[in-house]
């Protein structure tokens, strides 16, 4: 009788701590909101690129993920609220391949695709570049991309590594094709005036770095279409990791 009335407080103990936060229902490898409304998925890709979990120590990724492993064999000590749960597989997902259950470099993770691309970008808009620098822009850019791609990649369906070289260079040759020779057009536009000439190559790096994205969207399927078009050398594609499930593509898009 003692045990059992201790269990039982132990799991009214549960109940009414879980019913304390606004968290919903802990669901293992799915998305916390739902993604039936544009709310629902701009806070679940909000989640994603937290940089927060960068700052997570070793300690506590394998404290998230013994609790998950708790939760899946069902041995969750009393007491765990469903934030706990949501929290420990927000970094769970964000540090460790869910193909290969190892660490993802970290300026390669999805949490640190905007710490480490801002200052790309940056360098991608500065003003009165010359040949050198906007190549060499283009090229971190693009390499960048492609580190992010490699390791947010499905393992499970592993491509031939001259595929992926092959979009590399494809990728890099035509952005730095793109960028220089709009330079040059501009540069060569008698009719523009020194204020309009500057103002329009503070704009060239848009279409060298998104015509990259908009070939690749094309051949994903909703709803990860989206994820897909900031990843254009990603293929097949995993992110954004098992939230979504991975696009399945017959065929490679022409």
């Amino acid at each position: 009788m003692a045990d059992t009335a201790t269990t039982a407080s132990a799991a009214a103990a549960a109940s009414a701590a879980n019913a304390s936060t606004d968290a919903p229902p802990f669901q293992l490898g799915k998305p916390r909101f739902q993604q039936t409304s544009f709310y629902g998925r701009f806070r679940h890709f909000l989640d994603i690129i937290d940089p927060r979990t960068l700052f997570v120590t070793e300690r506590r990724l394998r404290e998230a993920v013994q609790l998950l492993e708790d939760y899946k064999h069902g041995t969750l000590r009393p007491g765990v609220t469903n934030e706990q749960l949501w929290s420990a597989q927000k970094i769970k997902q964000a540090i460790l391949h869910p193909d290969t259950n190892e660490k993802i470099f970290m300026p390669f993770r999805m949490s640190g695709y905007i710490p480490f691309g801002t200052p790309i970008v940056v360098g991608l808009l500065l003003p009165n570049q010359t040949l050198a620098s906007t190549v060499f822009w283009q090229w971190l850019n693009q390499s960048h991309n492609a580190c992010v791609n490699y390791a947010n990649r499905n393992a499970t369906k592993p491509s031939p590594a001259s595929k992926f070289i092959q979009g590399y260079l494809g990728a890099v040759i035509s952005a730095v094709s793109i960028a220089v020779g709009l330079n040059v057009l501009v540069q060569k536009a008698n009719k523009f005036t020194p204020a309009t000439r500057l103002l329009v190559q503070r704009f060239v790096p848009f279409p060298a770095v998104g015509q990259l994205s908009c070939r690749r969207a094309p051949g994903c399927s909703s709803p990860c279409k989206a994820s897909c078009a900031w990843q254009p050398l990603a293929w097949p594609c995993r992110w954004p990791s098992a939230s979504f499930p991975r696009c399945q593509r017959s065929k490679r898009p022409s």
